[in-house]
């Protein structure tokens, strides 16, 4: 018989995530499964309690309010720059990403909000923040043993903090 995941198990998931509208924000699918240990903050809140108690082959779909997931928007997560600060070769309009950097020198994944002569007001909300979201998981291994970083394999050989998913626009859920 096989073993319900619970927290502390180091698993791995193929996963697809989607709006409420159906549209995919990411997938594991042509790409290797997600691992995470199960609890250890290296997931958004529901998907780490949606896979405990369920078992290897096991799939179900969960739909995650926004506290569960990326949580509300916060309307002051917007950051001014001057406009003679942003370099005039960059091309840059309304609903472009960006990644700025935070205090510490971690990337922070920015959308540009307004545009004026004088600034750049940035919006540093993670994208999905606000949104319910859907993911169908399907567990793919148990009792895997736990990588150091965060685990979630897409971006084996660097700092958890690097921008996981930094190569494509979803990111990959792991809550880096």
């Amino acid at each position: 018989m096989t073993q319900a995941i619970k927290a502390g198990d180091t698993i791995s998931v193929d996963y697809t995530g989607k709006l409420e509208n159906g549209e995919i924000f990411d997938t594991s699918e042509g790409r290797a499964p997600l691992k995470f240990t199960v609890g250890a903050g290296m997931m958004i809140p529901g998907f780490d309690k949606a896979v405990v108690g369920m078992a290897q082959g096991e799939s179900k779909t969960v739909t995650l309010a926004p506290e569960e997931a990326y949580g509300e928007r916060n309307e002051d997560a917007m950051v001014d720059i001057a406009r003679e600060n942003i370099p005039e070769d960059l091309p840059i309009e309304v609903g472009s990403r960006l990644q700025l950097s935070d205090p510490s020198g971690r990337p922070v994944p920015a959308i540009v909000a307004e545009i004026t002569e004088e600034k750049v007001v940035m919006d540093v909300n993670h994208f999905l923040a606000g949104k319910t979201l859907v993911f169908d998981i399907t567990i793919a291994e148990t009792g895997l043993t736990p990588d150091a970083g965060c685990g979630c394999g897409h971006h084996e050989g660097e700092d958890c903090n690097s921008g996981c998913g930094s190569d494509k626009e979803g990111g990959c859920g792991c809550g880096c």
